[in-house]
């Protein structure tokens, strides 16, 4: 992950869902160039938002041991522009999971109004399909986890807090 389109982890329940928020701010230049003259945050970065939530539910479903990447957009309807000062808050479900991938679906909600809703489809690389090894060094996921407050909020289906995972250690 490059970038982050999710500013922080608000709840986080294993095998069900998670929430976020995402503040659109001028200080990022996709904002100001997206639409001249009318400062908002892209719709594809809306659904990439939602898409880093539920890739992350999916492979926290695996104790982080599949390769997650985002596979589908089903479906994005919009139902206003997230503009410069609002704050989205994103939810995503996890709805099915399979031997080659799960899917969720995600709200994005704008003053208490919904703003976005998205149904995602991921998929899981299999060793040796695109590139070898992992997405993410590890280090580098659980440092990007921490910095957005996910292992704050994290608990599992009973509400206990998370362990350390073990593909989040380096291996040296």
């Amino acid at each position: 992950m490059r970038w982050f389109w999710v500013d922080r982890f608000t709840e986080f329940v294993s095998g069900s869902h998670a929430a976020g928020i995402k503040n659109v701010c001028l200080d990022a230049e996709v904002i100001d160039e997206y639409c001249p003259g009318y400062p908002m945050l892209p719709p594809t970065l809306i659904i990439e938002g939602m898409a880093q939530l539920g890739g992350i539910l999916v492979a926290e479903t695996f104790l982080f041991d599949k390769r997650v990447v985002l596979a589908k957009v089903g479906r994005a309807t919009y139902h206003q522009p997230a503009i410069n000062g609002d704050t989205l808050h994103y939810h995503v479900k996890l709805d099915k999971l399979q031997d080659n991938g799960g899917t969720v679906t995600g709200t994005s909600h704008c003053d208490g109004k919904l703003q976005a809703e998205i149904d995602l489809m991921f998929a899981f690389l299999e060793e040796g399909t695109v590139v070898d090894g992992p997405l993410y060094d590890p280090d580098d996921l659980k440092g990007m986890l921490q910095i957005m407050k996910f292992f704050t909020v994290a608990v599992d289906k009973n509400g206990n807090r998370f362990p350390n995972y073990d593909k989040l250690e380096s291996v040296d």
